[in-house]
């Protein structure tokens, strides 16, 4: 096993003994696999981008309250790293190396997201249920298993269950009892900033949520969070996304995020949630396909993160966020968009400006822009609550993440973006957003194409814009010219982005699994010339790393 040179020799010894304790076996990488990086050069691609939390803008007593919410949101990150990597968490804890502390901050694990989840640490293989899963389990044992003891199925499928147990005897543990250590702690934190908030709605919400970490049902906490009505200050708290999980696609991870409203930002939002049901309709879908969003709750907040926990806070750095991911609240109530605008500052500002001055044509420059990224964003964010609720399989409703399985991540990713565009065009035809904005829109959205394509392909999001990207090019949307930057063909986006938005949407009302692996193997491939124009840009960061005033960090 070869240690980074950083390490003294007791901790070299400790990564032994952990990684023999959870019974991984370092794997030896293929002579022509990819290069290696030193950590300096790993951590390099990051940039630090300072997150200050404006403390003079809240009373005393909001301010103990954020207090609070930010001694949960250090919990949530401990729990996270149990969810994402113990070995890497025992040497994260230990480190004397600041940059191999800085590269696990970042990536919440010892896997790098941008060499398509190569160890920097050792030579361990990243397992593709990450600590969900017993390491080696594969998903047909576990396919198998349930096929024989039906009844167990619901348990193993279960997004708040941890795996574990042998091939032929399996068990599924409940998340708040896996991690009640962490769990206690965390809703006793909740209960007492509920005890310090002015806003009666925001107090309830926090008391529900508390409950419902110690119980996993968070139903009851994810209504009364969609019937807030705009709060000052906001959180996000729960196991919602399932990025760690690879095996089955279904496992959720725990996030945090607290959320300062920007008021005047916020006010803007109102026509989009005017026409949520409108564009739901709108969509290339057959009508059974469409459940409608007439009277459903639309919640839309702009606000700064002081602090975000788990899996909000580390690798990809998300400017957006839809929420909850319970279909039966997509169908009942609807969804909250919430958009963070000190992480989309940073991100426009510190990356995707000089992305694009070396990979778009000098001409297009000028079309992207601030508002046209943060309204292919809003897009994004509200296409994620639309299209199905369930698959259809077989003549029975199932739920899209179980019928498409660990695919299920990039292609909802990819059905966000692709869908969400496909809308920009119908609010311009509509005359609800100005006809000259749709260049500035279409050109944002493949400047963050470029953006995201950087991550390498070891992440959701950068395989899902992998795929959009080819398809775009495929269908002459985007062409390459001989200096190797890309020009975008107006005229040909809109039936670009109509047929694959179709595509996709389809994928999921169906639970096409076959189908999406087969866009998978034919798209999900970078090509040689887009490394090298990739390779332009290699001195600008990939995305930013987040340093919060609010945090001293996880590390004890």
């Amino acid at each position: 096993m070869q240690l980074p040179r950083a390490l003294p020799i007791t901790l070299c010894l400790s990564i032994a003994l952990v990684t023999a304790a959870s019974g991984q076996v370092p794997a030896k990488r293929n002579a022509g696999g990819r290069p290696c990086h030193n950590e300096a050069e790993r951590a390099a691609r990051w940039k630090p981008v300072a997150m200050p939390y404006h403390r003079a803008d809240l009373t005393p007593r909001e301010q103990q309250m954020v207090a609070k919410l930010a001694d949960a949101c250090r919990l949530m990150d401990t729990l996270y790293w149990h969810q994402s990597d113990l070995g890497g968490w025992a040497v994260y804890r230990v480190t004397q190396s600041p940059v191999l502390a800085q590269l696990f901050g970042i990536m919440g694990s010892r896997y790098d997201l941008l060499d398509e989840n190569d160890s920097f640490l050792g030579e361990a293989v990243m397992p593709p249920g990450h600590e969900l899963y017993t390491y080696g389990l594969t998903q047909v044992e576990i396919e198998q298993y349930a096929a024989a003891h039906p009844e167990a199925k619901a348990a193993l499928y279960n997004p708040r269950t941890v795996v574990r147990g042998s091939p032929d005897h399996l068990q599924a543990v409940p998340y708040h009892e896996a991690y009640a250590e962490w769990l206690g702690p965390m809703a006793a934190d909740l209960r007492a900033a509920a005890k310090l908030s002015s806003d009666p709605a925001f107090a309830h919400y926090l008391q529900l949520r508390a409950n419902a970490l110690l119980t996993d049902d968070y139903y009851a906490s994810d209504i009364a969070w969609l019937d807030l009505k705009d709060p000052r200050i906001d959180l996000i708290f729960a196991p919602y996304e399932t990025y760690l999980d690879n095996l089955l696609g279904v496992k959720t991870s725990y996030g945090g995020a607290i959320l300062i409203r920007d008021e005047e930002q916020s006010r803007k939002l109102a026509v989009y949630q005017e026409q949520e049901a409108a564009m739901q309709q709108a969509l290339p879908l057959p009508d059974e396909d469409k459940p409608s969003k007439q009277g459903q709750a639309t919640p839309m907040e702009v606000v700064d993160a002081p602090l975000r926990a788990g899996d909000l806070r580390y690798g990809y750095q998300a400017v957006a966020d839809n929420l909850p991911n319970d279909a039966r609240i997509h169908a009942e109530k609807g969804t909250k968009k919430i958009f963070f605008k000190n992480f989309m500052d940073a991100r426009v500002g510190a990356v995707i400006l000089p992305i694009v001055a070396k990979m778009l044509t000098p001409a297009q420059l000028d079309d992207v822009t601030s508002d046209g990224y943060l309204t292919s964003t809003i897009l994004h964010e509200i296409s994620h609550g639309l299209g199905p609720t369930y698959a259809r399989v077989d003549g029975k409703q199932v739920d899209i993440r179980e019928a498409i399985g660990p695919m299920y991540s990039g292609l909802e990713e990819a059905k966000a973006d692709v869908t969400g565009i496909f809308l920009a065009k119908w609010l311009v035809d509509h005359k609800i957003l100005p006809e000259n904005m749709l260049q500035t829109i279409y050109a944002s959205y493949v400047a963050g194409i470029f953006r995201t394509l950087r991550f390498g392909l070891g992440e959701a999001h950068g395989r899902a814009e992998m795929m959009e990207f080819n398809y775009l090019l495929e269908h002459g949307a985007l062409r390459q010219g001989g200096d190797g930057c890309y020009t975008i063909d107006y005229a040909a986006m809109p039936d670009a982005i109509a047929s694959l938005a179709e595509k996709l949407l389809t994928f999921e009302a169906k639970g096409d699994q076959a189908g999406v692996e087969e866009w998978y193997a034919k798209y999900d491939v970078m090509p040689p010339a887009l490394v090298r124009s990739l390779e332009t840009t290699k001195e600008i960061p990939v995305d930013i790393v987040p340093e919060f005033e609010l945090s001293s960090g996880v590390r004890p």
